[in-house]
């Protein structure tokens, strides 16, 4: 590598750090959304039962 390998693997390396890092805080935002909206589906559904049987 003519004496750069070492810059070539740490920017492998870098470059691999920040794609798992994108991976890993999509799946949390994905999980926080899928979460606020079971929670806002499940309050929506009592409110529906509870205007109902009023």
């Amino acid at each position: 590598m003519g004496g750069y390998g070492f810059y070539v693997w740490g920017s492998y390396i870098v470059t691999f750090i920040c794609i798992a890092g994108e991976i890993i805080l999509i799946s949390n935002r994905r999980r926080t959304l899928e979460r606020q909206f079971s929670l806002i589906h499940d309050l929506d559904n009592k409110e529906t039962k509870n205007e109902t049987t009023s």
